[in-house]
């Protein structure tokens, strides 16, 4: 999953995007409204983190461009805790969720856990697809109650295809999910990845589309 942060104070940047990649996602960040806005506007993130503070474009006006735009990504804003005004004119604008600061940073891992839960459709934070269980909060993967242990691209994969099981998605699509715009792409990896999916969960859950993708599906019972 990707994501993308919009927050001019540098410290505060660099301890989001920290926690956010910790926490297995791909993170672009931005420093200004307008680098920022060019951003959600051209690049295809599952959630963004923005401030409404910023410099050169104010986040508000980011948000109204993105939605006008058809831009349809969760937001969610970073706002002063005494401005409940900023509140109602963030959600007015089009945003999904906010957080007060100064805040602990695990409520934000949480609301953006939740922000993506809730746009793929799933409940809880626990992705299932027949014995193929994928904790978001823990970052953790089990087959049949057994851990199994993943790389970071390779937990962004199946990441990526839990939260869209049963749809068909294209190397392309996961190839602009995956990666932060620094990364040097090449949608060839993702077969290498899809690969070694399959060899350490050792049950075939991941099909191939011929000349579409790849989708994830429970495995077939051959009794």
């Amino acid at each position: 999953m990707r994501l993308l942060v919009v927050e001019d104070d540098p410290d505060l940047n660099r301890q989001l995007v920290t926690a956010l990649s910790d926490a297995g996602y791909a993170v672009d960040s931005a420093a200004d409204g307008e680098e920022g806005h060019f951003l959600g506007d051209s690049e295809p993130y599952d959630a963004i983190v923005l401030d409404l503070g910023l410099p050169k474009m104010d986040g508000i006006s980011v948000l109204e461009s993105w939605r006008r735009n058809d831009k349809m990504m969760p937001v969610l804003i970073l706002t002063a805790r005494d401005r409940w005004s900023d509140k109602v004119q963030g959600f007015d604008a089009g945003a999904d969720d906010y957080v007060a600061k100064p805040f602990h940073m695990e409520e934000v891992l949480a609301r953006i856990r939740a922000l993506l839960r809730r746009s793929a459709g799933h409940a809880t934070n626990e992705l299932v697809c027949g014995p193929v269980t994928l904790d978001t909060r823990s970052s953790r993967v089990s087959v049949n109650g057994n851990p199994v242990r993943l790389t970071s691209h390779e937990y962004r994969l199946l990441a990526y295809l839990m939260h869209h099981n049963g749809r068909v998605v294209s190397r392309t699509e996961l190839v602009e999910h995956l990666y932060d715009q620094d990364f040097d792409r090449d949608s060839n990896t993702i077969e290498v990845f899809v690969g070694r999916l399959r060899k350490k969960l050792g049950i075939d859950v991941i099909q191939t589309v011929r000349g579409l993708g790849y989708m994830l599906s429970p495995p077939t019972d051959a009794s």
